[in-house]
């Protein structure tokens, strides 16, 4: 890996990169999302159908586009048990970790008569869209529905594409049912964005889509922004490592490579402040490329964006962290939890030299669909904040507007709205 001293130049450098990444300036990409939208819109299942045929080179209809209990328990059989029982176990988890997000509505009263309160209230329908084939991800599926399910959200489908015979991939299926979508739909790609935002004959309209997928997933997730709501538009995986003299450089490689894995787009820095570690970390790096599967990917990612920035200062790491504000964020020195402190943009923190980053990814708890591409400076991790509507209540009597409405007045006709005024002012006539 290049090693490279931080300074603001340098650190400027490596923003502008990471920031390339971006789902944008796809135009041509775009296009094609918005025919194939504007489409499903239209067409409805005959559209959906039509381009499940020419994009995943497979027949559905009506009657077979859902999955059915008999090929829910067909991939229960097809599933290592043993790894039947990881994911329940993972869904614990997670199910515990976000049950403690969970809010309720409230009402405050007083004397005169005001009450005010929020009202807390689930979506109706949540779309999550899982990616197929060696793409597909059964966590992910867990991290999506859950959160989904916990907030009391009635009705949770899932869609994901089908292969040639129309079968999904099993752990998917099994993952969706542990998690417990209430519907399964053989449909990838733009067009089941569509068909979640629009809904179709055979596809309920969702009030928001959650869940990772390729540039044209992302774009149309975009697209149909406004019509239903979304997580984010989501961008190619991240991960930074804080480290010092302390850090064990063996790990450190290990975990800037699990993110490097992901994609050729994909980046992975490491800031320390030790030009030992640093060293001793792309050594490591070089060993690992030999042994690893996807080592042509990762080599690919770390050319493209792959730092080990290196300066004497822990403010001046802890600034730069700051600023590429990444998914993930370890922090591998002798005092993590101060430096934990000092982070205000990171998606998640792994905190010491046993939290690596693919523990938050398949069993803590902790959701995994996080902010990339440096939204962390104003995103959170999905949750179940994101599957809730928020509804304020207002109940005023007559004796505690009559204490206020002149003041309500005075402002609404500082705006010139005279209407707003009159609305108060009405009231009280004589």
């Amino acid at each position: 890996m290049r090693i490279v001293t931080l300074t603001e130049d340098t650190k400027k450098e490596a923003l502008e990169a990471l920031i390339g990444r971006s789902p944008s300036g796809y135009e041509e990409q775009e296009k094609a999302v918005r025919q194939i939208i504007e489409d499903i819109r239209t067409g409805g299942d005959r559209a959906l159908f039509a381009y499940e045929k020419k994009f995943d080179h497979c027949d559905l209809t009506a009657e077979s586009i859902q999955v059915t209990r008999e090929e829910i328990e067909e991939a229960y059989q097809a599933l290592d048990p043993a790894f039947v029982e990881v994911l329940r176990r993972a869904a614990d988890n997670i199910r515990s970790y976000h049950e403690k997000q969970k809010i309720n509505s409230w009402i405050t009263t007083r004397e005169d008569g005001v009450i005010l309160g929020q009202k807390v209230t689930p979506i109706e329908v949540s779309g999550c869209y899982v990616p197929g084939g060696r793409a597909a991800y059964p966590s992910s599926v867990l991290m999506n529905v859950i959160p989904a399910k916990v907030a009391g959200v009635p009705k949770i489908i899932v869609t994901t594409p089908p292969n040639t015979q129309g079968k999904v991939t099993p752990g998917t299926i099994v993952a969706a049912d542990i998690a417990g979508a209430d519907a399964i739909y053989k449909t990838g790609g733009a067009q089941a964005i569509a068909a979640m935002a629009y809904g179709t004959e055979s596809i309920p309209r969702a009030d928001k889509i959650t869940g990772p997928g390729n540039i044209y997933v992302a774009l149309a997730k975009k697209a149909c922004f406004g019509v239903t709501g979304i997580d984010s538009v989501a961008g190619p995986s991240e991960i930074l490592v804080i480290a010092d003299e302390t850090a064990n450089p063996r790990f450190v490689a290990a975990d800037l490579l699990s993110q490097a894995e992901h994609d050729p787009m994909a980046s992975a820095i490491l800031l320390t402040t030790s030009k030992e570690l640093a060293e001793a970390v792309s050594e490591e790096v070089d060993g690992f490329l030999k042994t690893l599967s996807r080592a042509e990917i990762i080599r690919q990612s770390l050319d493209s964006y792959g730092y080990i920035f290196v300066s004497p200062s822990m403010d001046d790491l802890v600034d730069a962290a700051n600023t590429i504000a990444s998914e993930h964020v370890e922090i591998v020195t002798a005092e993590p939890f101060e430096v934990m402190t000092r982070i205000r943009n990171a998606g998640a923190i792994f905190l010491g030299t046993y939290s690596s980053e693919p523990l938050g990814d398949y069993y803590a708890g902790p959701n995994h669909i996080l902010p990339t591409n440096g939204t962390a400076r104003f995103f959170s991790p999905l949750g179940v904040d994101q599957f809730i509507k928020k509804t304020s209540i207002i109940s005023y009597s007559r004796q505690a507007l009559e204490k206020v409405h002149e003041d309500i007045e005075l402002f609404a006709e500082n705006e010139g709205l005279t209407a707003h005024a009159n609305s108060i002012r009405v009231r009280f006539e004589k």
